[in-house]
Parts: structure tokens; sequence; C-alpha cells
């Protein structure tokens, strides 16, 4: 065990002054194991106790020093079992200048799409719902619960809002709501999305393969009909560690 430890923590490097607290140190060290395959994909990290003991340090600093890179989602753990080397998660990317759907996305990036169902069905408008969709009270919506897949890594939870005169039948949505609504002739033109950052928590963080606490991506959609009727209200949570949205700036003329 002292060898295997000596080659995933050198002493020297240990044992080199350093600022910050200490256990950003170990955590350092630990990420560099991982980054350079000393530390491969599926490999156990030795027991807390015995990582302590070798470093000279708390139980506590390691513990921190783990939970940083576990929530990083370089390590995970296993109840019952430890914690192993994470599969590295590939980023997407997605343009903020462009009014398009998760399955339209997916497909230009060669990724294979799927969608798990969540809710699915027609409800009595919530007083949300009737503002945001500028429903009367009582009035129908089509709800669709939606956990999005790419490549079989859940990326995104999906809450859209329809009015039911827009889109009568949920059951007509397959993998693309927004093909579904061009079929209907209702294809929204525009959108106003509004971003904000969060700390995903049970039970779409364990919907998502993220641990609780993890950073996530709030967002809320409000699409348009060309007369300039609101057609969707969608509220999206997606993973942090796995998604960048990106806008292109230009200089205003003056």
């Amino acid at each position: 065990m002292t060898e295997a430890l000596e080659v995933l923590l050198p002493l020297d490097a240990l044992q080199a002054p350093a600022t910050g607290p200490l256990y950003m140190k170990l955590r350092g060290l630990l990420e560099d194991a991982i980054r350079d395959g000393r530390l491969g994909l599926g490999d156990a990290l030795p027991p807390e106790r015995d990582l302590a003991d070798y470093a000279g340090v708390s139980r506590v600093t390691v513990r921190k020093a783990v939970d940083d890179l576990v929530k990083d989602g370089l390590l995970t753990r296993k109840h019952g079992s430890g914690t192993f080397v994470a599969k590295p998660v590939s980023r997407v990317q997605q343009p903020l200048s462009q009014l398009t759907s998760f399955s339209e996305d997916m497909a230009r990036r060669g990724l294979v799409t799927r969608a798990e169902w969540l809710e699915r069905g027609l409800f009595t408008a919530s007083p949300d719902e009737m503002m945001m969709l500028g429903l009367a009270a009582g009035a129908p919506v089509v709800r669709l619960g939606r956990l999005r897949l790419a490549n079989d890594m859940p990326l995104a939870i999906e809450r859209a809002s329809l009015s039911a005169e827009i889109l009568p039948d949920p059951d007509a949505v397959g993998s693309s709501l927004y093909a579904a609504l061009e079929k209907a002739g209702a294809r929204p033109v525009r959108a106003v999305q509004r971003l904000s950052a969060c700390n995903l928590r049970n039970p779409d963080a364990a919907l998502l393969s993220v641990p609780v606490g993890a950073a996530g991506l709030s967002i809320e959609r409000i699409s348009y009909l060309r007369s300039g009727r609101v057609v969707e209200f969608t509220r999206s949570l997606y993973r942090g560690d796995a998604y960048d949205f990106v806008a292109e700036l230009t200089l205003a003329e003056t």
C-alpha cells in the first residue's frame, strides 16, 4: 500500500511548501494523479485513513480534498464500495443566438439523444402557467417533463407547459417538442431565456447523476409565435459540468 501511495502522492510533492489551505494542496496532487493517468478510469482511491496517515494530515483534510473532487466530477462515491475515478464528462456548447430544440442541437454534434418521460399529460393551468401563457382561470395545459440524455449521459431536465389549444394531444410529442409544434403549425420563431446559476438538489441531482449540491444552470424560456402569442413556457435544469452556453457578441455601431 505504501508503494502505491508513493506513486500516487510523491513525498517530495507533499512536503513542498505551499500557500493556501492544506486540503487544496492535497486536492491538487490527487487531481494531477487523475489527469496524468496514475489514477485511471474506474480505479479506487486508497481509503481516507491510509491517505491521512501517509500524508501526515487529518482525515478531515483528506475528506475535504476528496469532497471537492467529487463535486467537480473527477471522483465518484459508491455507497459501501468506496471512492473511484469517474468517467470524464465531455462538455457540450449551445449558442444562445439560435432558437433550436435539444434534439436538433445534439444531432448537429453527432450525438445520439433520447428522453425519459417524467410527466406527460393534460392538467388545469396553475397561476404561474396562466400568467406566463396568457390563459384564463381553469384553462387546460399540456405539461411535458423529460430527462434529456446524449450518448446515454443525462444532461438536462426539461419541464414545459403549453396551452392545450396549441397542442391538444400530449402524446403527439415524440423525441422533439419543436418537431411536434412545427407539424401543428405552431413552431416558435423567437424566445426570451433567463439563465441563473444554481446548486442541484434531489431528486434532480439523482436524475442527472451528479452529487447533491453540484453546480447547475437553471433556465426559463418563454417562446413566441410570429403573432406574438406565447406558445411555450419551459423551466430546465442543466448539468453545470457538461454544458456551456455561448453568446457571440459584436461591436455596436456608433
